[in-house]
């Protein structure tokens, strides 16, 4: 495995999208927008709170990685590559 296969990416912004989707801007200018389903389909206390629509809106960037008031996070170099294998990253123009 290549560091090109992992690279060093935090999330810059997010916006939390209907249907439990999230847009995100990474640090290398790309974004896309990932469906949560699948995580939040998943058992657990962490992420029962976030299947509310209110709540899961309540999203925002600590330390680089989406997080919620709960505590509940998701790997930002995981969600990249995920988007990236996917064709679903695109490059924005700098602000």
């Amino acid at each position: 495995m290549t560091t090109n296969d992992w690279p060093m990416v935090e999330v810059l912004r997010l916006k939390a999208l209907d249907d439990r989707r999230l847009w995100l801007r990474f640090t290398d200018g790309s974004e896309g927008v990932r469906d949560l389903s699948d995580v939040l389909s998943a058992d657990g206390p962490m992420l029962a709170p976030l299947r509310d629509p209110a709540y899961f809106a309540r999203a925002f960037v600590e330390m680089g990685a989406p997080t919620w008031p709960n505590g509940f996070d998701l790997d930002p170099i995981q969600l990249y590559v995920e988007l990236r294998d996917a064709g679903e990253l695109s490059r924005v123009a700098a602000e």
